[in-house]
């Protein structure tokens, strides 16, 4: 199996386990990804998930070129579009597929190609010292068709997405968190406790008011700021009555911590 769904209580990790390859999504592995997401978006029991990839050299090298690139010659135009316009993307996360739970990449390695555009469609990223960016599509004669060429500009200054997109160049962690990239940089040993880490603080709060939170987050940076204050209400008045917002009254009250059920 090339990809790896463990539990830890509400946090689950899910590895890319193709180290052999650098970890590059071919069709079962990008296909199992889905899945995985999927599983995660469905389980009231699961609140954060942790994406990472096998060993110690690469989070993911990206497609894997010769495998898709057969598939999709193989493919009409029409057949291409349809499937860009609705199967999941590479990694399953980049295109046709929503989860509005909060997912963590820990990034140690090599994070090239579909796997940084795949990193993108996470929320927070965290990556080793060792770690390297890049979308190398140009130079394969391609752009980054998995969302590249709209979540980068989304997450760091446009002029750098442009550059790093137009020359396929490759950047180390220190640069990626200096253009804000990711989050943290960790030593190698200390990626996955760091995630884990973060994953637990996230769960310390109430699961539905962060995933109302992400979703008011991302659909209202597609609005002008009026429409998203007015979706920021719209998604947060219910919340109002939940069990886990009289919990949270009572927690406050009683000075103890709250234990959120996700209702």
């Amino acid at each position: 199996m090339p990809i790896r769904f463990e539990t830890q209580q509400r946090i689950v990790v899910i590895t890319i386990d193709r180290p052999q390859v650098h970890n590059a999504l071919d069709l079962d592995a990008s296909r199992e990804l889905g899945e995985a997401w999927t599983r995660f978006r469905d389980d009231p029991e699961l609140w954060v998930a942790i994406v990472t990839g096998a060993g110690d050299k690469a989070f993911s090298a990206g497609a894997d070129l010769r495998a898709l690139g057969e598939f999709y010659r193989a493919l009409t135009p029409l057949q291409r579009r349809q499937r860009g316009e609705t199967q999941p993307g590479v990694g399953g996360l980049t295109r046709n597929l929503e989860v509005w739970k909060p997912i963590i990449a820990a990034v140690n390695g090599y994070c090239f190609g579909g796997g940084l555009e795949l990193a993108l469609a996470c929320d927070i990223r965290l990556c080793s010292e060792n770690a390297q960016f890049g979308l190398t599509e140009t130079s394969r004669g391609i752009i980054p068709g998995a969302g590249g060429t709209q979540r980068l500009p989304r997450i760091v200054p446009v002029g750098i997405a442009l550059e790093m997109i137009f020359t396929a160049k490759k950047i180390g962690a220190a640069e990626a968190y200096r253009i804000g990239l990711v989050n943290r940089v960790t030593p190698q040993a200390e990626l996955m406790n760091a995630a884990v880490a973060l994953a637990d603080e996230i769960c310390a709060n109430a699961p539905l008011a962060v995933q109302t939170a992400k979703t008011a987050v991302w659909k209202g940076l597609e609005l002008p700021l009026a429409d998203g204050l007015r979706l920021e209400n719209l998604l947060g008045e219910p919340l109002r009555t939940s069990e886990d917002a009289q919990e949270g009254i009572a927690a406050f009250a009683e000075k103890r911590k709250p234990k959120f059920q996700g209702k």
